[in-house]
């Protein structure tokens, strides 16, 4: 597999995302759903949004190992969320992690009215290898 990464500018640098992924010569794609703060037992996390940012990239990194993939293979990555003014004072929880896992994706981050139940944030990715 062979990545191509295009940053018109330096300024995403600092949120820890690229503007473009160009993949070519792919094995394997990999397309997982949005993962949320669920437990194993499928109960929705009432807790604060920094434990379930955590869950939720705990969540995502358990199916994208169980898949036979790795998390530096997220090749975009999606975030939604309740609320952005939740989000920010956690975000270096989503940073540390990519940077952990030598990530370079692209991203969204979108804030909508609601998710399941009583999550605040969902994270869907796209990794190939």
């Amino acid at each position: 597999m062979e990545k191509r990464i295009t940053n018109p500018w330096k300024w995403q640098d600092a949120r820890s995302y690229v503007q473009a992924v160009e993949v070519k010569n792919v094995e394997s794609t990999l397309y997982v759903s949005g993962q949320t703060a669920i437990n194993a037992d499928g109960i929705s996390s009432n807790e604060d949004m920094k434990s379930q940012l955590i869950l939720a990239l705990q969540n995502l990194e358990k199916v994208i190992s169980e898949a036979g993939f790795e998390c530096k293979g997220i090749v975009r990555l999606n975030i939604y969320t309740t609320s952005t003014a939740e989000l920010w004072p956690h975000f270096s929880v989503f940073q540390d992690w990519i940077a952990k896992h030598d990530i370079q994706q692209a991203t969204t981050l979108l804030e909508v009215t609601s998710l399941f139940e009583t999550l605040k944030v969902e994270l869907e990715a796209t990794v190939v290898k």
